[in-house]
């Protein structure tokens, strides 16, 4: 497939159709606070993390969001346990300190539904590999949603991370595989990557299931069962992702 990959800092007449594109994300994976309030902050103030993918047509077909910070300052250095919530917090938090970063963390690679099963989303990663190299980074993380997990809620993300294919010893999950293809390698779990609380009137309207017992709910799309405490009034998902490592 033809494609032209460009900064939205170079082409930011296509924001309007980048937030357009029809994807799979699960409606409930939008009310994540962290993500809600800094996504479009990623836009405005960092459009030069902002990938962009158009086909032969001009049509947006692929987007990969990233963000630089700082890996190495006083107190971090590792690769947070609250995983892409905290990488969205260090980043405009350094970018607010004037901080200088070392570090750039993936934070979305979308591909838009009409053009799935033609390899973009490896496509995007690589590109946003070279991004980082051509912007001076020697290093991108990435705190990897493993799509293929929400079909095993139930089972542990900790097994479920470092688990491989006896045929080529890749990951099992397959967006794991594309990173590891790519270069990265598979450092550990952030097993508090994203949290979305919310009311179970907000869970029901999300999802469509009742959330009126107390315990946990397995919903379509989620890595992990919701802990719903229905006599109280509210649910909250954790979601576990996975922190590849990518040097450049």
């Amino acid at each position: 497939m033809e494609l032209t990959v460009t900064t939205l800092a170079e082409r930011p007449e296509l924001e309007g159709p980048m937030w357009q594109m029809k994807d799979l994300w699960p409606e409930f994976m939008m009310y994540d606070p962290v993500g809600w309030a800094n996504m479009g902050r990623i836009v405005r103030e960092l459009p030069e993390y902002v990938l962009v993918a158009t086909d032969a047509d001009g049509k947006v077909v692929a987007r990969a969001f990233s963000v630089p910070f700082q890996l190495h300052a006083d107190g971090r250095g590792a690769l947070p346990a609250t995983g892409w919530d905290q990488v969205l917090l260090w980043a405009f938090s350094d970018l607010r300190q004037g901080r200088k970063p070392d570090t750039v963390s993936a934070i979305e690679v979308c591909v838009d539904t009409s053009a799935l099963g033609r390899g973009l989303s490896a496509r995007m990663l690589g590109a946003m590999r070279d991004n980082a190299r051509r912007l001076g980074f020697a290093e991108v993380v990435a705190p990897v949603r493993p799509n293929g997990k929400h079909l095993e809620a139930s089972s542990s993300i900790h097994e479920y991370a470092f688990r491989t294919r006896e045929s080529d010893g890749l990951p099992h999950d397959p967006w794991l595989r594309v990173h590891v293809r790519a270069g990265g390698a598979v450092e550990k779990v952030a097993p508090a990557s994203m949290t979305v609380p919310g009311s179970v009137e907000q869970w029901r309207a999300w999802t469509g299931l009742p959330f009126d017992t107390d315990g946990p709910v397995e919903v379509e799309g989620a890595l992990v069962p919701v802990h719903c405490e229905a006599s109280r009034g509210y649910a909250v998902y954790v979601e576990p992702n996975i922190w590849v490592r990518h040097t450049l």
